[in-house]
């Protein structure tokens, strides 16, 4: 690569955004409680948007030298389990609609990847339109992929389950990734970025290791956030279970398909990935303005500057060139197609 490496950053949310839209699903909900329709949706304009987005995520992303985002919908608030189908598609349409105006706004830093509307008693039917809409209409990358809609009780099959794949069969016809996100806990049990997130990554991961999911699917992709949960720390233990299981070894049965972000919050852990994780699989994330917000009072700097960590790494250029961009351009063919057309 004779220029820099684009920073590309895999997991970035809309978390602060217009109030009427935050607004409106107050509303929509105590409307479904209540029996009665929804309000109609309402009008956001630009100014509103920019508002929201210029003096949070891009203010970051300029001070923090990224340059461009994969930009979904607050993951907290996709909350499929709040209410049923009537309530999920409306509520997954309006907040990807708002993700595709923040792209049609600054198209040169944010690319859309949407939420599903995966109400727990709902088949997937609607989860399908709304991907097939987002990638062929709004020209987005990719999905969020909640593995347990319920919320933070489990009840859902695993994702080597048949159940879902004529979700999968549609990601392959498309050529897009689904990035591994529940939603906000409604399990008082379950601190939801601190316990369920983690837990869900951790679980999702040893999903696929006790099926055969990517011999089905060879082409499927997912990223595993925040830094893959506990499997890097525990690698030794999903070696050791691959082979008691009669599986083949992880970098055959799973590691064509996973990969794992940067979203873990110091330098300790960001060191640890890269030592156990070979380079091809971790993808540059920062899951920005999200989890954790404050100033690590041992650095003096925001705990989610996570290229601070991945500059840091004792690795080669052509490693950190990866991580940074490479991976991301890889696993997103759609988002390589795009860089293209620009001329990168």
């Amino acid at each position: 690569m004779t220029r820099p490496p684009l920073i590309i950053d895999c997991h970035g949310h809309y978390t602060v955004l217009p109030a009427a839209h935050d607004e409106w699903r107050t509303a929509q909900i105590a409307a479904f409680k209540a029996g009665q329709p929804a309000p109609p949706y309402p009008a956001i304009s630009d100014d509103a948007i920019r508002a929201t987005i210029e003096q949070n995520q891009l203010r970051l992303i300029r001070e923090r030298g990224a340059d461009l985002t994969i930009f979904s919908p607050r993951a907290s608030a996709m909350a499929p389990h709040v209410g049923d189908q009537s309530v999920a598609v409306p509520w997954a349409r309006a907040c990807n609609n708002l993700i595709a105006r923040v792209v049609g706004l600054y198209p040169e830093t944010f690319v859309g990847v949407c939420m599903l509307p995966q109400s727990p008693e709902a088949d997937l039917s609607s989860s399908i339109a709304e991907l097939r809409r987002c990638v062929t209409e709004l020209g987005f990358i990719g999905c969020n992929l909640n593995p347990d809609p319920g919320g933070g009780h489990f009840g859902h099959p695993p994702l080597t389950d048949p159940f879902w794949f004529p979700l999968y069969e549609v990601m392959c016809e498309l050529d897009v990734p689904a990035m591994i996100h529940v939603s906000g806990s409604c399990n008082p049990a379950m601190h939801a970025t601190g316990a369920y997130y983690i837990a869900a990554d951790t679980i999702a991961f040893m999903q696929l290791l006790e099926g055969d999911l990517f011999a089905r699917f060879p082409a499927l992709r997912f990223i595993i956030p925040h830094g893959g949960g506990a499997v890097p720390y525990h690698w030794g233990r999903y070696r050791g279970l691959a082979d008691m299981l009669k599986k083949p070894a992880l970098d055959t049965h799973l590691m064509h398909n996973v990969f794992f972000d940067t979203c873990v919050y110091h330098q300790p852990g960001i060191n640890l990935l890269a030592q156990v994780i070979e380079t091809k699989n971790i993808l540059f994330g920062s899951e920005m303005v999200g989890a954790v917000r404050g100033i690590d009072p041992t650095t003096g700097q925001y705990f989610d500057d996570t290229k601070r960590y991945v500059d840091a790494l004792p690795i080669s250029d052509a490693a950190r060139a990866a991580i940074f961009e490479g991976n991301a351009r890889r696993v997103f063919p759609r988002l390589d197609a795009k860089l293209k057309e620009r001329g990168l």
